[in-house]
């Protein structure tokens, strides 16, 4: 897909606050510091969009980002990360929760997964939700271009044991790896 615009929209902390016109929407969700936000400028091809940062938790809200004007992603708060407190990753659960369970405009869930290292927990159960709920979704396993390519290849059907019977897409932000792949799920995504 051709990048015409690509627009930060607002910052939503509660469903009232959830964008209204009925455009399609691409949720992005993956535990905290597996690089949502450097996937979500490589697939844009846009610097400093969708902010980065070396602190993991720093995402505490559904972020909108117009695309094309024809759809939006929406950068869901990351998961795991320890060092924010308790009743604060529950709230972020919640607020996410609340957003997949509820969202009619939602036509695709990209899980990201980091491919160096066997998926967590947490990774699991938001598979299985996601699986639970019918919800159509897609793997990305980031940070490929840190990996040689035999251990990225070990890796991959080690994470493709966990989701079984799932694709799993390789992503690497720098290089832009995969790139075409995550487009051509977005794009059939949106024209179902």
């Amino acid at each position: 897909m051709k990048i015409t615009t690509a627009e930060f929209v607002k910052s939503a902390f509660a469903p009232e606050h959830w964008t209204t016109d009925g455009l399609p929407e691409i949720a992005f969700l993956g535990r905290s510091n597996v690089g949502k936000s450097s996937l979500l400028n490589s697939l844009l091809q846009r610097k400093g969009l969708a902010r980065t940062s070396n602190t993991p938790g720093r995402t505490q809200s559904l972020n909108f980002f117009l695309i094309n004007r024809k759809l939006y992603f929406v950068d869901l708060p990351g998961y795991g990360y320890a060092k924010v407190s308790k009743s604060m990753r529950g709230d972020w659960g919640k607020m996410a929760e609340s957003y997949l369970a509820r969202r009619d405009e939602l036509a695709l869930s990209i899980q990201l997964v980091d491919s160096r290292h066997p998926p967590t927990t947490l990774d699991i159960q938001l598979h299985e939700w996601l699986t639970h709920h019918d919800k159509p979704s897609l793997i990305v396993a980031t940070k490929a271009d840190k990996l040689s390519s035999n251990e990225l290849k070990k890796n991959l059907e080690n994470i493709g044991k966990v989701f079984i019977n799932r694709e799993v897409i390789s992503y690497s932000s720098v290089t832009g790896r995969g790139r075409d792949e995550v487009w051509q799920a977005i794009t059939a995504a949106i024209e179902n």
